[in-house]
Order: structure tokens, then C-alpha cells, then sequence
């Protein structure tokens, strides 16, 4: 496989230890990975789906795991860290965490506040002037704006919100991931009420109207809607990857391979390949050494 950087990594779930983790990475050829927080309330959570995915005693993705792993594979781990921008004194943590801890990456930001809350659009304000990139988790209400209906557990909704963000903090870097991000790569998706749709993939998506329109916008491949995304219309995303290979990011989520064996059979160009696995991680969040370099 090779040194690839996985941009989207947890520990601490789904029971995976930071030497687990390291031992799953090291099966599957990864050389580091982008180890993110997670911090929202526990009534926006989904305990259902959730609840015993967490590490016990725990209904978050504390910093404090991130940092456990960092100091433990210091040259495996960068780690990530958004707070909840609503929460007091939310910048000020970032900033300690960036001063103090060596955070490099704002993520994963996954709770119900708008992109352009302004509380959240003064943390993308420093992001940008600290050079953090901003992962962001999207979930939309669906049927999207739907009056009188409960928008179930929405997250960072919504794209008109996210442009507004984009334009605010220009020099922020935003990765979007999740199915309310992926499942606008098709210019249909306002007709398909599902999280994860299926088919072909039509013309006019708003994915990429926004990043043609705003080159702070990135894409994390991970978790099954990223590669649901690409690979529902094999063809039409490997063309997507092609024009898009500097602004796409490789990332699991999850433990397997099932991503890379899409991606390599794509057969995209070797240069674009290389960027997605590797080089636009190592451009947006540079390593300047370490063993598994």
C-alpha cells in the first residue's frame, strides 16, 4: 500500500486502543493518521446507534483519548481537536490545545450548529490564521427543508450555511465528510430522500458547483458515504477523483480497506492517486519527520 495518510481516525471506538489502532493502521499500510475529537451534547447524539460504540464511562471522543495516543505512537498520530463552538470558552481550548498539545488539525466538528454561527465562524476565523484545517461533519434534515417535520440528528446544515463560511474565512481550509456532504455529488439529490443514494450520478450536484465556486472546499473520502459517493457510479467518480485530485482527501473512518481497493481499481493516473492517498494531506498538514516516513 505504501505511506498513506488517512485523514479521519478515532480511538477509543468501537473498542480499538491507541495500540490496536496502530496495529490495524500498520496492516493496511498507513503511516500516519489525522486522530480526531469528537465533542457534542449527549441529546444530539443518536445513543442508539452510538452507545456502545464509545469507550465505557464516555458519551464523546474526548481530546484527552487523542492526546493519550499521541504521546504513546508520537510519530503515527497528528492529532485533531474541536471543541463545540456553542460551549464556553470553546476558542480558548483550541488555542491551548494548539499552543500547548500540538494540535494541527480542527476536527471532527460534529454537532447541531450552523457553519456560520458566529462563534463557529470566530474558531474558522483562527483556524484559517493558525493553519488548522477544519473537518466538518454533515447531516441534513431529509426531505431537506421539509416545514413541520422533526430534522432528526442534523449536523452542521446547512449548504447555504456552509457557503457563507466559505466566504467569511477564506483562507480557512474546510474537508466535508459525512452524508449530508456526499450525497449532493449528484445534481439529484433534492429528489432522493435517502442518506446514502444510489445510481447514477447526474449532472449539477452542488458538491461540485461549491468546489469549483470556492477553493477553500475539500473532500474527505471516508466512511461509507464518501466511497458510496465515488463508487455508486463508477465511472462518473472516477472522473469526479480526476478533476478533484487536489482537493481530495484519503480517510477510513472505519478499520478496513475497502476504499484504497476502490480507489486502486479506479485505475486513476498515478499523480492523481498519489495526492488523494498521501500528498494533499501532507500539504495541508505538513510532516517533517519520523520513523514511518
Amino acid at each position: 500500500m505504501g505511506n498513506i495518510i488517512d485523514c479521519h481516525g478515532h480511538v477509543k471506538w468501537y473498542g480499538y486502543t491507541p495500540a490496536k489502532l496502530v496495529e490495524n493502521m500498520d496492516a493496511h499500510g498507513i503511516a500516519r493518521m489525522w486522530l480526531l475529537s469528537w465533542e457534542c451534547a449527549p441529546e444530539e447524539m443518536d445513543l442508539n446507534l452510538y452507545g456502545n460504540i464509545f469507550w465505557p464511562g464516555h458519551l464523546q471522543l474526548p481530546f484527552e483519548h487523542v492526546m493519550e495516543a499521541v504521546e504513546q505512537y508520537p510519530d503515527r498520530f497528528i492529532p485533531g481537536y474541536a471543541p463545540d463552538p456553542r460551549q464556553p470558552g470553546a476558542l480558548k481550548r483550541l488555542q491551548g490545545a494548539v499552543q500547548y498539545l500540538g494540535a494541527r488539525v480542527c476536527g471532527e466538528l460534529k454537532c447541531r450548529v450552523m457553519m456560520d454561527d458566529p462563534h463557529a465562524l470566530e474558531m474558522f476565523y483562527y483556524c484559517g490564521e493558525a493553519g488548522l484545517p477544519v473537518v466538518f461533519h454533515m447531516d441534513v434534515p431529509l426531505p431537506r427543508h421539509e416545514a413541520g417535520k422533526d430534522p432528526g440528528n442534523w449536523y452542521c446544515c446547512d449548504w447555504e450555511n456552509l457557503a457563507r463560511a466559505l466566504e467569511c474565512c477564506p483562507k480557512t481550509i474546510f474537508i466535508g465528510h459525512a452524508p449530508g456532504f456526499w450525497r449532493e455529488i449528484s445534481g439529484n439529490a433534492d429528489d432522493d430522500a435517502g442518506y446514502y443514494p444510489k445510481g447514477a450520478i447526474t449532472a449539477g450536484g452542488r458538491l461540485q458547483d461549491y468546489l469549483d465556486r470556492y477553493p477553500n472546499l475539500y473532500c474527505d473520502l471516508s466512511a461509507g458515504s464518501g466511497l458510496g459517493a465515488v463508487s455508486r457510479d463508477p465511472e462518473a467518480g472516477k472522473a469526479f477523483l480526476v478533476k478533484y485530485q487536489d482537493r481530495c482527501l484519503f480517510g477510513r473512518d472505519y478499520f478496513d480497506d475497502a476504499l484504497y481497493r476502490f480507489l486502486i481499481g479506479c485505475d486513476l493516473p498515478e499523480v492523481a492517486l498519489a495526492k488523494i492517498l498521501r500528498e494533499n494531506a501532507l500539504r495541508l498538514v505538513p510532516v517533517t519527520s519520523g520513523a514511518s516516513e
